[in-house]
């Protein structure tokens, strides 16, 4: 039965609006593509919304090396939040700064590639 935004499970009553409406969504794809339970079909939409939702609301906030070291900065930004000697110094003080401004952090080499995305908002639960 496909649900829309008058009629879905009533586990979905208490969601953000815009987490019931991505899950009503990929709920009703699964219902479509896979022979799942419904039941099992509104736990993953459940899941897979909050995931999709929370990361369409993050900052995005890079460890990239710098002249002086290695920086912190935000995507799109130049101004570096934090700089430190060393790239471990940094990371930890950009886990906290991170977790605290509810964002994720991309981390990058030495030689400008990137190396791993870190999720360390307060509503991860982290990676």
């Amino acid at each position: 039965m496909p649900w829309n935004k008058n009629d879905y499970p009533d586990s979905w009553n208490n969601l953000d609006p815009d987490v019931r409406n991505k899950a009503i969504e990929i709920g009703n794809a699964l219902l479509r593509e896979q022979d799942y339970d419904e039941s099992r079909v509104i736990a993953i939409a459940t899941d897979k919304a909050k995931q999709a939702v929370q990361k369409d609301d993050q900052d995005t906030y890079q460890i990239k090396k710098h002249d002086d070291g290695w920086q912190l900065i935000k995507k799109g930004s130049d101004k570096a939040i934090y700089v430190e000697d060393t790239k471990n110094d940094l990371e930890e003080k950009a886990k906290s700064y991170v977790t605290d401004h509810g964002g994720q952090l991309e981390v990058y080499k030495e030689d400008g590639s990137f190396d791993q995305t870190l999720y360390e908002s307060k509503n991860s639960s982290g990676n």
